[in-house]
């Protein structure tokens, strides 16, 4: 639905559908060029000889046919090889864009299931509270509390509703993101299956993930075609000082062009070359050349500083794949713990040990540590699937993978 739906996505598609025509546009001036010349003029004149007024009304005709063809064409050539590079600049910016659109749909639908959980959170809360307070007017009827306990416990009553609705809000929110991002309204979606375990760690170490970067990565081939395209603009603007030669063949007919030549029909054919030497102008073929030169050294710094970021951005989700094992591990466990202090509440409550509040504060815990766990295992798909993206390998089979992680 977002391929078919995503503003952003629809954008750069169109951008690519452009930028495919560069490569066309450059080649066309190193192509013959035809054109035509259609002219047909209606004259009236009149001719004094001797004091006498001789009026002659005649039509001009000439009709020429030019075929051009270069055989030397810096700039031509110059813009040929930058519309290549353009070409691919945007084609790269675009498989940018592809894997962008997945990354929005995860984040979007992670962060749905991230706020329900807040939301349950929330509820378990106000829950808790609610019986809290009336374990302290319970205890305040008998004597043995304090209004105190109680307006304490109203006041985080009251503060938790507030985060209910907060948290209420938050998941509609989300919900919205993610209608933005596909095009369509987002009743619910699909949760984590309950027995989600990680997969095997990858054996490929950094130095691998790494070196796949740097060879995929999208950005940084848009960035370096970026640099082919500055390259050749010198090329482009420097032409400025170079002869251009074109093979040019004329085929033409003309008719009754003055008034004497009334009458006559001309055909010319004609064939030669053209050699046009630009001398001077202004200074504005240095000027612009420089300028050119300055841009392809801005691309240059600006690959160097996406390199810089990629490495940084590919070391932060390596290092949080390869703990997040660990760390969900240690929160599953915790949450059979929580569970397990959940029935060994209910045990005591029999045996009149424990109140109801143990049981709900238990049950509170319980939420908590997996909500917790819930959020290390989207922290996780995420970080996997930006690792892929930075990698430059990430694609719809990626897709279809982690979706079997959801009910």
């Amino acid at each position: 639905m977002a391929l078919k739906n995503d503003p952003a996505y629809r954008a750069a598609y169109y951008t690519a559908e452009s930028g495919k025509e560069n490569r066309i546009l450059g080649r066309a001036g190193l192509l013959p060029s035809l054109s035509g010349n259609l002219n047909t003029t209606r004259n009236r004149t009149t001719i004094e000889f001797m004091g006498k007024d001789t009026p002659r009304d005649y039509t001009a005709r000439s009709n020429t046919v030019q075929a051009r063809q270069s055989i030397f064409n810096l700039e031509a050539l110059s813009r040929y090889k930058q519309g290549v590079a353009q070409s691919a600049q945007a084609e790269a910016n675009f498989d940018n864009q592809s894997q962008e659109v997945i990354l929005r749909v995860a984040n979007a639908y992670l962060d749905v299931l991230f706020k329900q959980d807040q939301l349950a959170l929330a509820k378990a809360e106000l829950e808790v509270l609610r019986e809290q307070m009336k374990v302290n007017e319970l205890l305040f009827k008998k004597g043995e509390g304090t209004r105190t306990d109680a307006l304490e416990t109203q006041s985080r009553l009251d503060l938790s509703e507030a985060q209910l609705l907060e948290a209420q809000d938050a998941v509609q929110s989300a919900k919205d993101t993610l209608a933005g991002v596909i095009g369509a309204d987002v009743d619910s979606v699909d949760p984590l299956r309950p027995g989600f375990r990680i997969d095997a760690p990858s054996q490929r170490s950094f130095d691998d993930w790494r070196k796949t970067a740097m060879e995929n990565n999208h950005e940084l081939r848009a960035l370096e075609q970026g640099i082919e395209v500055a390259r050749w603009e010198i090329n482009k603007q420097r032409s400025g000082h170079t002869p251009r030669v074109d093979v040019v063949g004329t085929y033409g007919k003309s008719g009754s062009e003055t008034t004497t030549t009334l009458g006559e029909q001309n055909t010319i054919r004609s064939i030669g070359l053209q050699v046009s030497v630009p001398l001077f102008a202004g200074g504005a073929v240095n000027a612009a050349t420089r300028q050119a030169a300055a841009n392809r050294e801005k691309a240059r710094a600006d690959l160097e500083v996406a390199q810089d970021k990629l490495l940084v951005e590919l070391r932060r989700n390596y290092n949080q794949v390869a703990s997040s094992g660990p760390r969900i591990d240690a929160l599953m466990k915790a949450v059979d713990s929580a569970k397990l202090l959940v029935t060994a509440t209910e045990q005591s409550i029999k045996g009149g040990v424990r109140i109801n509040l143990d049981l709900l504060t238990a049950q509170r815990q319980v939420y908590t540590v997996q909500r917790d766990l819930a959020q290390a295992r989207y922290a996780y798909m995420l970080a996997a699937l930006r690792l892929r993206a930075v990698a430059g390998t990430l694609t719809a089979d990626d897709v279809r993978m982690f979706a079997a992680y959801f009910e």
